[in-house]
């Protein structure tokens, strides 16, 4: 297998849904992203092979969302473009992909990532209001319309949310709130320690970004009716939190006797990262200076409903691919979907017993809390789902570079049981 090299990675601000960049179309939290790449290399755009974009709420009318990035990037035609689904991990699954067609030969250059409008997943029509427009169209006469019409009723006006079916498991039925209800209960982990670690997330991210720490991974966005407005940084990480102001924040899904509130979760929020990934050859070719080598990935499963331990899990089975220890990593990213389910994960890691329960030889040991999110994670900065695994490693690489640390891990869970990790080697020590 050929080396594969992170040339250069770059992300949108991440925003919190339902402002800011509301109105900005998936495809536009993508495209001005390889623009920006491509305008700072020698490449032509009619060298890139491919471009493959992770996306879980694909929009009607852009139903390949990674081909329209290419042609609105303004690549050549004949590069193509696909779109890739893996829940939480959809831009780690883009990078992945990338990985195997670069190492293996088949590709040099490849354009990978994700994006995601959380704020323009749709509410849909229920079954009953879905039924009533058939039966409007197959209505032939005035009577027959006027004898549908009769059978309307108000609660056929209820949406289905779509975003709310997308965060339930099919399978165990859960919503993912409820999966780290579970795992809060499972370690004994309590309310107070959850708004403790989540007010830590805030109070890192805001210091990281007062000292222009995200500068470097940011390519500024226009937004806007008419583009009036530009966004240079994350907008939803507070200032303001306490633990106490957390503290008084009901829990949200399970009420009265529930741990995991609005506070101690991510929040919903809409964002894209990019990376381009090239081969040894093509390094050389385009006199490209690469941030990092991707040393491996790994995928891993287990019960839909303790689907935040998947970290863990992915971390081992990387791991060992690449015959390395976490002792070795200098910089850990895990995706902080819920307080609880991150600190779940840093018991299951450092216990032989816990590990060997799902399925590990060995664990992989203790999780260093000072290189642990080092700058936050998503509880303050937010989870757009298709950019999250891509994103994780945008920050993740910038971070080695800015430190002149070697090695570091990027990891997160996902809904339906899984997890999915990433080992990167930072090239500018």
């Amino acid at each position: 297998m050929k080396p594969v090299y992170l040339c250069s990675g770059v992300r949108t601000p991440q925003v919190k849904s339902g402002t800011d960049i509301k109105d900005v179309d998936a495809p536009y939290l993508g495209h001005y992203l390889i623009k920006h790449l491509i305008d700072e290399t020698e490449i032509p755009n009619d060298a890139i092979d491919e471009v493959i974009v992770g996306n879980t709420g694909t929009p009607a009318k852009y139903p390949n969302i990674g081909r329209v990035i290419a042609l609105e990037a303004g690549l050549d035609k004949k590069t193509s473009g696909y779109s890739v689904h893996r829940n939480c991990a959809s831009g780690m699954e883009a990078m992945s992909q990338a990985y195997i067609k670069i190492a293996s030969g088949r590709s040099d250059i490849i354009f990978a990532g994700g994006v995601e409008n959380m704020s323009q997943m749709p509410l849909m029509y229920n079954e009953d209001m879905t039924e009533f427009f058939i039966q409007m169209m197959k209505a032939k006469s005035p009577g027959d319309k006027l004898k549908v019409i009769s059978t309307f009723r108000f609660p056929h006006l209820a949406p289905v949310i779509a975003i709310e079916q997308g965060l339930t498991d099919p399978f165990c039925g859960l919503n993912m709130g409820a999966t780290a209800e579970k795992l809060a209960r499972e370690f004994n982990i309590s309310r107070l320690d959850q708004d403790a670690y989540a007010n830590e997330s805030h109070s890192k991210t805001i210091k990281a970004m007062k000292e222009g720490k995200f500068n470097a991974e940011i390519v500024p966005l226009t937004a806007g009716k008419n583009l009036e407005r530009l966004i240079t940084e994350d907008i939803g990480p507070r200032d303001s939190s306490t633990i106490e102001k957390l503290g008084k924040l009901k829990p949200y899904f399970e009420k009265g006797t529930g741990t995991v509130t609005v506070g101690n979760a991510c929040p919903i929020t809409d964002g894209g990262s990019m990376w381009l990934m090239a081969s040894e050859e093509a390094v050389e070719k385009y006199n490209l200076k690469p941030m990092a080598k991707m040393i491996d990935f790994h995928f891993h499963g287990l019960e839909p409903e303790r689907m935040g331990l998947g970290p863990v899990l992915a971390m081992h089975g990387v791991l060992k691919r690449a015959g390395m220890k976490l002792e070795d990593m200098d910089l850990i990213e895990i995706n902080e979907a819920f307080a609880a389910q991150v600190m779940s994960c840093i018991k299951v890691a450092n216990s032989k017993e816990l590990s060997q329960k799902w399925g590990m030889d060995e664990p992989i040991g203790e999780i260093d809390l000072a290189k642990l999110n080092v700058n936050g994670g998503a509880i303050a900065l937010g989870h757009p789902v298709g950019s999250t695994g891509s994103r994780l490693v945008v920050t993740l690489a910038h971070e080695l570079k800015k430190r002149k640390k070697k090695y570091g891990i990027a990891s997160l869970c996902i809904g339906g049981g899984q997890g999915g990790a990433v080992i990167v080697e930072n090239l500018h020590l």
